[in-house]
This record gives C-alpha cells, structure tokens and sequence, in this order.
C-alpha cells in the first residue's frame, strides 16, 4: 500500500464524516426550522385569537357606550318634556280667570283660617285675600298663587300656595304623568 492509498483512504473518510456532518446538520437545521415554524403558527395563532377577543370586547363596549347614550338623550328628552308640562301646568294657574282664582283661596281660606293668626298671599292676590279672610294680612310672598297661613308666634306655617300644592301633585303623580306621556 503506497502513500497515495493512505491519502486516498483517509480523503475519503474525511469526505464520508463531513457528508455525515452535513447531513446531521441539514437534519438538525430541518428539526430547527420545522420548531421554528410550529412556534410561529402557535404565536400567530395566540395573537389572532386574543385580537379577536379584543376586538369582540371593544364592540361589546362601544355597544354598551352608545346604549347609555341612547337612554341618557332620551332621559333628557323625558325630562324636558316632564319639565314643560310642569311649566305649562304653573302658567294655567297663573291665567286661571278670577272667578276661579276667588273660588279656590275661599276654599282653602274657609278650610285652613282657624289654624293659623296670619295669613299671607302674592301681591296679585292681596286684594282678594283681604276679603276673604279675617286673619291679619301679614304681607306678599313671592308665588304663583295660594296662601300661607300662620300661628301668631310663626311657629307653625301652613303653605298652601300653588307652588307647593303642584309640586306635591307633581311628585305624587310623577309616575302616572310620564307613563300617559311616553307609555
């Protein structure tokens, strides 16, 4: 065996172990890029399901912001519809002819007069208190109409004005008043 075989012999070992080498590494570099690639489908899977949850968290938000808003405009509009009525029913009051305006102070006068030493009533109404009470006119409150009568040491004060009496009325019946309104 001459010095050329050796060489020959171990080229060919060298030539074996590197496509062994290689072929070990292709495999491992294949293995890599396979993990690689299942990791990557698994991260892009994790993400696209966690945008579509944010996604379905962010309607459901922007669902439930615009349903508020919705109710508050038309609680509001409730309101300014309530609040008319209220105002409408004050100036009805307010322009009730004479007659009637006499008829209800002679009512509640004649109801509540023994109660009280005192009595007071709007400038508009002076006049007609005047006559229809014996109690001492104690002077003008600012209403739309009614009376308050009082003790004679102010202790006890009964307000029978119509601002009060709507008002009562109004709360009492505030149910009603919008359940005819809006059903």
């Amino acid at each position: 065996m001459g010095l050329e075989t050796v060489i020959k012999d171990i080229m060919d070992a060298a030539q074996a172990e590197v496509t062994m080498i290689n072929a070990d590494a292709d495999a491992e570099v294949s293995q890599i890029l396979d993990e690689a690639r299942q990791n990557a489908k698994s991260i892009m899977g994790d993400r696209l399901a966690k945008a579509e949850d944010d996604i379905a968290r962010l309607r459901q938000q922007e669902t439930s912001s615009a349903n508020l808003e919705v109710k508050r405009a038309m609680l509001n509009a409730r309101k300014e519809v309530l609040d008319k009525v209220y105002s409408n029913a004050e100036e009805s009051i307010v322009s009730l002819p004479e007659a009637k305006q006499e008829e209800l102070l002679k009512a509640i006068i004649e109801k509540n007069e023994a109660n009280g030493s005192k009595i007071y009533s709007n400038k508009d109404s002076e006049e007609l208190v005047r006559k229809l009470s014996s109690l001492e006119y104690a002077g003008n409150i600012d209403c739309i109409g009614g009376v308050v009568i009082e003790n004679n040491d102010g202790t006890v004060r009964l307000d029978y004005t119509y601002d009060i009496i709507l008002k009562n009325v109004n709360e009492q019946s505030l149910k009603q008043t919008s359940d005819i309104l809006f059903g």
